[in-house]
């Protein structure tokens, strides 16, 4: 009885310790306990865009659309400004 005992309790603590390894496996992997992603946001953002392989081109319709790709156009240009 007592030999019967010892397996049952072995088998107990090895079946604790393959789950033990299996979630700390799975929060691994998940980015639970080691942070995946930046801290900055700005980095995060282009983390995450290109995580997904079918959106890698919205950073650029991203610049196309609020003018980043463009020179700019706020810069004051040198003019006389009295009469010639």
């Amino acid at each position: 009885m007592e030999n019967g005992s010892r397996k049952d309790v072995a088998m107990k603590l090895r079946l604790r310790l393959m789950v033990g390894l299996l979630l700390a496996s799975s929060a691994l992997s998940a980015g639970c306990a080691l942070p995946i992603w930046s801290p900055n946001p700005d980095t995060r953002a282009r983390q995450l865009i290109y995580q997904s392989e079918s959106l890698r081109h919205i950073p650029e319709i991203w610049e196309r659309i609020w003018g980043l790709d463009l020179p700019d156009t706020a810069t004051p240009y040198r003019v006389h400004g009295g009469v010639i």
